[in-house]
Order: structure tokens, then sequence, then C-alpha cells
């Protein structure tokens, strides 16, 4: 299997209060409106974006990623409000050890409320039973604990501590990684 094969044509997955799916042009604003938020970009490699236009081009360059048939991320839509409230993504995959990470956003105004969780589960589930995985993994900053917690609540274990692993916003950060197996997966419980 190939990563073209499953994310050519990434497919919309949907949950009882979110649909995933592919990011549009038309979803800049409310984008923006999260990814301008000091708070939310603060345990993730990319930039807090200053003018809508640091939006038009991170959506330039996922139109690309899905036009390429490589890996990129799904919009989170809330159905009450038909508004992109963050993005769920595989960040890498490894067809050939069978094996995936995941990474997510989500914007402020929805933290507490378990969307992230609920859509954590459906990209999990999609990722081993349409992308053959037998393990997924989730790294985040030790001070993440947000996002620690959201992962420990998927099922995912602490499998360590990388000291130093990724040098992120002027300094290097310490990860914590998770995983879960297949095996493991409960889903929609």
């Amino acid at each position: 299997m190939k990563v073209s094969d499953v994310f050519y044509d990434l497919p919309p997955l949907e949950t009882e209060r979110l649909i995933l799916r592919k990011v549009t042009v038309d979803d800049a604003e409310d984008m923006f409106e999260y990814t301008s938020v000091p708070d939310v970009s603060k345990y993730v490699p990319w930039q807090t974006h200053q003018t809508i236009e640091d939006t038009h081009q991170f959506i330039a360059f996922i139109m690309k990623q899905y036009e390429s048939g490589k890996l990129a991320p799904w919009a989170i839509e809330c159905k009450e409000t038909s508004k992109v409230i963050g993005t769920f993504d595989f960040v890498t995959w490894y067809p050939q050890h069978y094996r995936a990470e995941i990474g997510f956003i989500l914007s402020r105004d929805f933290w507490g409320k378990g969307l992230i969780l609920e859509a954590a589960k459906e990209v999990t589930r999609f990722g081993f039973e349409h992308m053959n995985l037998n393990i997924i993994k989730a790294p985040c900053m030790t001070e993440n604990v947000q996002s620690a917690s959201v992962l420990q609540k998927l099922g995912m274990e602490l499998e360590g501590v990388l000291k130093e692993q990724y040098y992120i916003k002027g300094q290097f950060r310490d990860m914590v990684i998770y995983s879960i197996k297949n095996a493991n997966f409960k889903g929609t419980e």
C-alpha cells in the first residue's frame, strides 16, 4: 500500500458531532479564527498566524498535498455550527512498517467538550481499517497536558520521553510518545 492509495482522494469521515473532510479555500476565515490564537499554536511547530494571508498560504499548501496524493489533514467541521474548528491528520505514515503518527489542533472555543477525542477515535479507526496499520503513535510536548490527556482517553499508552527531540519555536523540546496497537483499540466505546 502507498500513501497515495489512501490520500489521493481523502475520504470524509463522520462522527456524532463532527464531519472530517478536505480543507477548502472557503475555510480560511474559520481557520484564521483559531490559528491566530497564541494559546492554540503554543505546542505545535508552526507559528501563530498573523494575517489571513498566512492562513491562505497554509490552505494552498494543504491543497497541493491533496493534489499530489500526500498526507494532508482533514478539516474538523462542527455539525452544530458548520464551522471548521480544527484539523486532524496523519503527520507521518510508514506503510512498510504498518505504523503512523497522528496530530491535531482544535479551536480554544471548543476545548473541554470531548470533540477532539471523538475525532481521534474516528481517525484511529480509519487508520486501522483502511491503512492497514498495526500501531498508531502520537508525540506531544511534555508540557502539553491537554493533548496527553486526550491520547490517554483514546487508550494510548505512554512509551517514553524523548529528550530534546525537536527544535520548536527557538528551543529544544522533550516529547512524550504515546501509542496504541490495532489489537488494543476499542473504537467507539
